[in-house]
């Protein structure tokens, strides 16, 4: 009789492990991560970037949020429990949305560890975080740069003082940033939707703000909604009204988060993106798309037409040196990696603050005052500074390794922005 009964009993445990296991699909994985994240973000404001999923989860979260070390067990029984999902039994987009949970779940383990306290080395956060390890130059290796630079703007005094003096040439007039940033925004929207179709009733709200250390936010909302800010702290320069409004909006954050909404949460049932984690993989993908998508929009000697034609205009601003404005903001753009190599020797104490400004001023070509915002910045977002340059030199080398006419680019791009994409992704491919 004993016999059987423990029989009977290894039979009911096996049967229960038998559904535990077929139960344990990655939908329900999906669904805990989600809270795990949710709950993430209330040990750290400003973690979630965006949530639309439901409200009852958001609730929980705040309710009751596990502490940190309970929240790091979470993350490696998640990643534990995809990784006793097989790969062979999966569909290809199943796989790649099982890929896709455990990226995530390795950025999320280790933002939990540099909240419990744990020091990590730039190279190391930003490839935790964000599953790409930057390549940190010397800065005496954009040295060559600034020469290039100084023939584009000749005369005397530093190099620095010279291209910001320049540049504020360019200034748009405070009562003019929102019609320019409207025709901006306007004109980055026809240009994207003529090759990306957007959700019916995609919208957005834009607003002005102060008191920040970025230049431009979106917040998305979810339902195809967003809320888009500009950073007016500092004079706007004319050629940020394309760059935000195309990295803001169209084909930037305001698409990308459409259109995962629309193809994944509620066209798949894919729960895990109702919620972004602003330190994970999904923001070097965000961030560097977004960047490309105004050169892609601009083509050649479009970006000049437009704004020589249209923003300049309404802004009242002389056009006769814009073709050099232009010039130097594509030179200057080569300057991008001397900020991860600062940021790095800033965050590991190597340099000061002082010194940390003084190289900026000289690498990135900015004044004092946008140096220190600059500077506010990568104290308060560290490593993510890499999800700008890197990632747009990524996705621009993933992209136009598809084909050289426009058309596909486009459609390159839309993958890029509307499927579960990761960084190796692109690196696998370029």
């Amino acid at each position: 009789m004993r016999l059987c009964g423990m029989l009977a009993a290894a039979l009911l445990l096996a049967s229960c492990a038998g559904r535990s296991v077929e139960r344990d699909s990655l939908a329900e994985i999906a669904s805990d991560y989600v809270q795990m994240q949710l709950e993430i973000g209330e040990r750290e404001p400003g973690y979630i970037d965006a949530y639309y999923g439901p409200a009852e989860w958001q609730a929980a979260a705040k309710a009751a949020p596990r502490s940190l070390e309970k929240l790091s067990e979470e993350a490696v029984t998640l990643k534990a429990r995809l990784d006793a999902v097989e790969p062979a039994a999966l569909d290809r987009w199943e796989q790649r949305r099982r890929a896709f949970l455990i990226a995530q779940l390795t950025a999320a383990e280790t933002r939990l560890r540099m909240l419990r306290g744990e020091t990590l080395s730039f190279e190391d956060e930003a490839e935790g975080l964000f599953g790409v390890r930057p390549e940190l130059k010397p800065l005496s290796s954009y040295d060559p740069i600034l020469a290039k630079i100084e023939r584009l703007v000749p005369g005397k005094g530093a190099l620095v003082d010279r291209v910001d003096a320049f540049q504020n040439r360019f200034s748009i007039p405070a009562d003019k940033v929102r019609p320019v940033m409207d025709a901006a925004i306007a004109e980055c929207r026809r240009r994207s939707l003529a090759h990306i179709p957007m959700p019916a009733g995609e919208r957005f709200t834009l607003e002005l703000v102060k008191d920040k250390s970025w230049g431009g936010y979106n917040y998305y909302q979810g339902n195809a909604h967003s809320l888009i800010q500009i950073n007016t702290d500092l004079p706007i320069r004319i050629d940020r009204a394309i760059d935000l409004g195309c990295h803001e909006g169209y084909p930037g954050h305001h698409a990308l988060n459409s259109l995962l909404e629309q193809k994944l949460t509620k066209e798949r049932g894919w729960v895990e993106f109702s919620v972004y984690p602003l330190y994970s993989p999904q923001s070097l993908i965000a961030e560097g798309t977004a960047n490309y998508g105004a050169d892609l929009a601009f083509p050649g000697e479009e970006r000049l037409a437009f704004e020589t034609g249209t923003l300049y205009p309404l802004a009242g601003l002389p056009t006769a040196r814009a073709a050099e404005y232009l010039a130097l903001q594509q030179a200057m753009k080569d300057l991008s990696g001397a900020r991860f190599t600062i940021a790095a020797d800033y965050l590991a104490k190597r340099i000061d603050q002082a010194e940390a400004v003084r190289l900026l001023r000289k690498y990135q070509l900015v004044s004092r005052e946008r140096a220190e915002q600059s500077l506010r910045f990568i104290d308060n977002y560290r490593s993510y500074i890499i999800n700008y340059g890197l990632g747009e030199e990524m996705s621009r080398r993933w992209v136009e390794a598809q084909g050289p006419d426009g058309t596909t680019r486009w459609k390159a791009l839309e993958r890029l922005i509307s499927e579960p994409t990761l960084p190796s992704d692109l690196a696998v491919a370029s």
